[in-house]
């Protein structure tokens, strides 16, 4: 039976990457000059340093920019809370989310058997398999989930016949 999976990955290079480039504008850039502004990355986990909350502003948009320009959606992306650091340093944590999470999953599934098509879906960890009789059904589903859920990344893989 043909099937398919869908999850959601980040390619972990080009974050490093461009992180190490937001690190380098940051470093060179006039206004930030004397500052401690800085990103720091710990496995999926970026942790954005500055002196006050306009610099974090300004360091996260470079990140941003950054990241969108390397080809990583930023809607994978979950900011935490500005937390005051000694003096009057902050800092902010921004995970790196991977994998299609439990809710998401179950909303993916609730679309797809409410469209009535003929495909089984089911959740395999933190993907979702959808198997179905032909492929056309299969690449209907994947455009009706394409339009139905937006607000975070999603891959489709492992299309097998």
């Amino acid at each position: 039976m043909p099937s398919f999976d869908i999850v959601s990955e980040v390619n972990e290079v080009e974050v490093r990457n461009a992180v190490d480039q937001a690190n380098k504008e940051v470093g060179t850039r006039f206004d930030f000059k004397g500052s401690d502004a800085r990103i720091e990355q710990a496995e999926k986990v970026l942790t954005v340093f500055a002196d006050n909350d306009f610099q974090i502003d300004q360091v996260k948009e470079i990140l941003m920019g950054k990241l969108t320009k390397r080809g990583v959606d930023v809607r994978c992306l979950d900011e935490g809370d500005v937390a005051k650091i000694s003096g009057n340093k902050v800092k902010q944590a921004i995970t790196v989310k991977v994998g299609v999470e439990t809710e998401l999953a179950k909303k993916i599934v609730r679309v797809i058997k409410d469209s009535k098509l003929k495909v089984q879906a089911s959740i395999q960890g933190d993907a979702v398999r959808v198997s179905g009789a032909k492929r056309d059904i299969l690449q209907d589903t994947i455009a009706l989930v394409r339009k139905e859920i937006t607000e975070f990344p999603l891959q489709y893989q492992n299309f097998r016949d």
